[in-house]
């Protein structure tokens, strides 16, 4: 499920709940996640009422937001059996949410890591 110009463009245009719906799908799929990293760990979104930590389907829409105050930060894959066993249950323990695809103008639909790992069917 490699992204061409083509699928970048169009799911750009999407909106939270269907970019969503599509990471989840690539996630299985790829059997990858992305979010982004500098030197001290991942890097965490603070919402109005949340942190969350952004994820993405593929590295080229990480790196949309490696800018201006995330410019120090690089994208970092996760594998999903990693995602699963390690990262959501650390998200879950430390009260972090998951903002799902977020866009730099938009952050994207927010879910519960116990959300996910039952999307996930763990």
């Amino acid at each position: 499920m490699s992204t061409t110009p083509q699928d970048r463009h169009s799911l750009l245009a999407q909106n939270p709940e269907q970019r969503s719906a599509y990471l989840l799908t690539a996630l299985v799929e790829n059997k990858i996640i992305w979010t982004l990293v500098d030197d001290d760990g991942a890097m965490i979104l603070t919402t109005d009422e949340e942190d969350c930590i952004p994820v993405w389907p593929d590295e080229i829409f990480a790196m949309d937001w490696v800018n201006d105050e995330w410019s120090h930060c690089r994208a970092h894959s996760i594998s999903l059996d990693e995602w699963q066993q390690r990262w959501l249950p650390g998200l879950e323990e430390d009260e972090i949410q998951i903002a799902l695809f977020p866009l730099p103008a938009e952050e994207g639909l927010i879910m519960a890591p116990s959300e996910m790992a039952e999307k996930l069917g763990r």
